[in-house]
């Protein structure tokens, strides 16, 4: 009887005394790790969105047609689908889709 008292006086005291000796964080530590891991968040979104589009132009170019002849409204490259639509690949790696009004003429390259 002795022994199983001793047992369950030191498994309380174990549980009594360890959130004691937890470790405890300041505002400073969590400021820092707060703004590390904004900057990490921020970075790996940038990489996926700079993947995303390398990606989409890639099946962009072996699966659509190139249209040589047009850009888009900023001077993207205009692809065009199985569905004769036109779309350029935005920096996210999305299709945006523009009509054919929209197109502008490729300029002329001086040599």
């Amino acid at each position: 009887m002795k022994n199983l008292f001793k047992i369950a006086l030191l498994a309380v005291c174990t549980f009594v005394i360890s959130p004691a000796f937890s470790q405890t964080k300041t505002k400073k530590d969590t400021s820092f790790f707060k703004k590390v891991g904004d900057k990490t968040g921020k970075v790996a979104t940038s990489v996926g969105h700079k993947t995303a589009e390398i990606a989409s132009k890639g099946a962009a170019t072996v699966a659509d047609k190139k249209y040589a002849e047009k850009v888009g409204p900023h001077g993207q490259t205009i692809y065009i689908d199985k569905n004769s639509h036109y779309f350029y690949v935005n920096k996210k790696g999305k299709h945006v889709y523009v009509s054919k009004a929209r197109l502008k003429d490729k300029p002329v390259e001086k040599k």
